[in-house]
């Protein structure tokens, strides 16, 4: 996978499956938005994602071979993408299709693996290993287990009025700055 490009600020969220990750986000995107930031998200997905009706017209267009497709909408538009063929996504090519100079902050869920700063949502009781242990992009942990043993600091998985504070100061201190390598 390539590296994000650009110098925008870029926050990944890591962790297992049930660790609360799209939850902390939801409480993140409302708390940051009401701070006056304007957020975009990239949530990757290992499946087939359809957010289109059949029978509608642009689930007909699509499916008749365009390879975008934008529905204008008064209220919102939704533009798809074709892949033209199957492949897991690129972190730096989703980032591309996002109007990042339209954005103060791009949060991220999924591609853990990619080498941008990211929070890691961790539950003890799940039985999954720590990814900060061997992933230096992590900045801090937010779990329910105050007393775990991390080599980054620790956040309160429900606290998050304080873990959106703490993102600001990243933000302001030009810690979560994505640069092509």
């Amino acid at each position: 996978m390539s590296r994000p490009d650009n110098h925008h600020a870029l926050l990944g969220f890591a962790g297992f499956s049930g660790s609360g990750k799209t939850t902390l986000l939801r409480q993140l995107v409302a708390l940051l938005n009401r701070r006056q930031l304007r957020i975009g998200i990239i949530k990757h997905s290992h499946h087939d994602v359809e957010q289109d009706t059949p029978g509608k017209d642009s689930y007909e267009l699509r499916h008749a071979g365009a390879r975008q497709c934008l529905l204008a909408g008064p209220h919102r538009s939704i533009l798809t993408y074709e892949n033209t063929k199957v492949q897991e996504p690129d972190l730096n090519e989703s980032l591309s299709r996002l109007s990042l100079d339209q954005l103060d902050l791009v949060l991220v869920e999924g591609f853990r693996e990619a080498p941008i700063p990211k929070l890691e949502v961790h539950r003890p009781a799940h039985g999954k290993p720590l990814l900060c242990r061997h992933d230096p992009h992590i900045l801090a942990v937010a779990t329910d287990d105050a007393g775990l043993d991390a080599p980054v600091p620790l956040l309160d998985l429900n606290d998050p009025e304080a873990i959106a504070t703490l993102i600001e100061q990243w933000r302001a201190a030009g810690r979560l700055q994505a640069r092509r390598a």
